[in-house]
């Protein structure tokens, strides 16, 4: 696998650097961090949303692709979001969906992936296919990702907020 040209890492950069300056000023959003993967195929940005817990807007370079979703690298807090989730009735999927819809984005069926990174992270992610990483410059797809992450934010809100009342 190639690695990231120059040219690229300046679009993925301008492209996180909106997304990260669109939420700034929502202080519902935790600090923020970049991270690039082990094998630096992916360049991210992470806002804490509780301990271990972060909501997540991802660059992959091969196929390109956007993905934003929540992640958390403690077990016990997966399954008591997933525990907080069920709560809330319905399935994941359809509460995702209402989220992107609360959000302003209607997406009636938004796949959702399951992925685990070697037992260190639990990810559940939206994918956003893209041409060519050029098309993180479009507005459409600026627009989308902010959507998408207020939806995850709309999404898990609850389930973090009810873990974190558990630990107080």
């Amino acid at each position: 696998m190639s690695a990231w040209s120059d040219c690229d890492e300046e679009i993925v950069a301008a492209f996180l650097d909106y997304v990260e300056g669109a939420v700034a000023a929502d202080d519902r959003y935790g600090p923020v961090g970049r991270c690039k993967s082990d094998d630096e195929s992916i360049i991210a940005s992470r806002f804490e949303a509780f301990e271990s817990c972060w909501l997540e807007v991802a660059v992959h370079r091969e196929p390109p692709r956007i993905t934003v979703g929540f992640l958390t690298g403690e077990s016990s807090v997966e399954q008591e979001i997933e525990n907080g989730l069920a709560d809330l009735g319905g399935t994941l999927k359809d509460l995702l969906a209402q989220g992107f819809q609360e959000a302003g984005l209607k997406w009636n069926n938004p796949p959702i992936e399951r992925l685990d990174e070697t037992g260190q992270y639990a990810y559940y992610v939206t994918p956003v296919d893209l041409d060519e990483l050029r098309d993180l410059e479009l507005e459409e797809h600026r627009a989308k990702t902010i959507r998408m992450l207020e939806g995850y934010l709309i999404t898990f809100g609850p389930a973090i907020e009810l873990t974190d009342d558990e630990d107080e």
